[in-house]
């Protein structure tokens, strides 16, 4: 069986979450966001390019999969049920039922995650990246679960320690 991990921004700075991958021997960081940049100035090192250099610096291959980053559509629906439930984006805890239910017909039924399994380093790990400090409210805890199933991928969720 081969692993797999997941981390998102929130919650490290820099310095903190390249720590934390290379803890878990992360040697290919997968950033499944459409948007490849955070708001605020103390995520800044998340944005893409800043991102890039600092993983090359490090031996940390990047590949970005826009293909299973959610549609504005999506994320929409998602922050319409966290304003019903008054939680913001960097405090959610779960996703919604209906983003869950439509992301999986809409985006994970539609890509084949082959290529990622065999794109897997042969040594260390690679790691799913999003923004959301809990992978629960995050959809790449979606796509875990699907490299899980139909993959036998084990997945370990990476957060700040």
């Amino acid at each position: 069986m081969r692993g797999m991990a997941t981390i998102g921004v929130y919650g490290f700075d820099a310095e903190s979450f390249l720590r934390r991958l290379r803890h878990a021997d992360v040697r290919l960081l997968l950033d499944v966001r459409q948007r490849r940049s955070v708001r605020g100035p103390e995520y800044a090192w998340a944005n893409s390019l800043r991102l890039q250099a600092a993983l090359a610096q490090a031996w940390i291959a990047y590949a970005h999969h826009p293909e299973l980053a959610p549609t504005t559509e999506l994320r929409r629906l998602q922050y319409a049920e966290d304003d019903r439930h008054g939680v913001g984006k960097r405090s959610r805890q779960q996703l919604a039922a209906e983003y869950t239910r439509r992301y999986r017909m809409e985006i994970l039924d539609r890509v084949d995650l082959t290529p990622i399994v065999s794109a897997l380093p042969s040594g260390g790990t690679a790691a799913l990246l999003c923004v959301e400090r809990d992978a629960e409210a995050c959809h790449r805890s979606l796509i875990a679960q699907r490299l899980a199933e139909q993959h036998r991928v084990t997945i370990e969720h990476l957060g700040p320690m």
